[in-house]
Formats: C-alpha cells, sequence, structure tokens
C-alpha cells in the first residue's frame, strides 16, 4: 500500500502526464463540416437562375422575375377602401394598448 504522499505525488504525476499529452497531439476538428459539404463561400458565389414569385409563390425564370419586377414597379399601389384603413387602423391600436395595459379587457 502507497502512503498518502505517494498516492498524491502518482496523481499528480498522471494529471500531468495527461494534461501534456493533450497539448502535443493533433487536434481532431470535431466542429468542421464534411468535405462534401459545399463551402458557404462557393454558394455565395452562384448565379441564382430561379426565383419566387412575390405575389403567389410559383417558380420564375431569370427573366420572367425582371419583367415582373418592372410591372410591380410601374403598377400604382392598390387602394385600400376607407372601412378596410380604420379596421386595420382599430386593429394596431388594440394591440399597442395591450402592450402597456395587458389586463384590459379589450
Amino acid at each position: 500500500m502507497l502512503s498518502k504522499r505517494q498516492q498524491l505525488f502518482m496523481i499528480g504525476l498522471g494529471t500531468s502526464f495527461i494534461m501534456g499529452s493533450t497539448l502535443f497531439l493533433p487536434k481532431i476538428a470535431l466542429s468542421l463540416p464534411p468535405i462534401t459539404e459545399i463551402p458557404e463561400e462557393v454558394l455565395r458565389t452562384e448565379i441564382i437562375t430561379s426565383a419566387r414569385s412575390p405575389i403567389d409563390g410559383k417558380l420564375l425564370t431569370a427573366a420572367q422575375y425582371a419583367e415582373m419586377q418592372i410591372q410591380l414597379q410601374n403598377s400604382p399601389p392598390l387602394k385600400l377602401s376607407p372601412k378596410v384603413r380604420e379596421t386595420v387602423f382599430l386593429l394596431r391600436l388594440r394591440q399597442l394598448i395591450r402592450t402597456f395595459a395587458p389586463f384590459l379587457p379589450i
């Protein structure tokens, strides 16, 4: 049986050996993505040739998307009826009031 002093020495020696060996061993990079995955930098440089319509979400070609953007810029904005505008205003006002006074029965 080893004395307490010898036990502490052995524990210290083992700990220093383990800590020292981790400094010199090659590190395994576990957080890196797999090699088969395309890096984000490469994906950012790809030219997008398809898009989705902002109106209905259908797939469009690049030419159709550009044409739709021009049409949307040239067309005047749709007018809402006064009743709908008032309803939206009241809903936003209600949301604002409920933010500051959530206990009110609104």
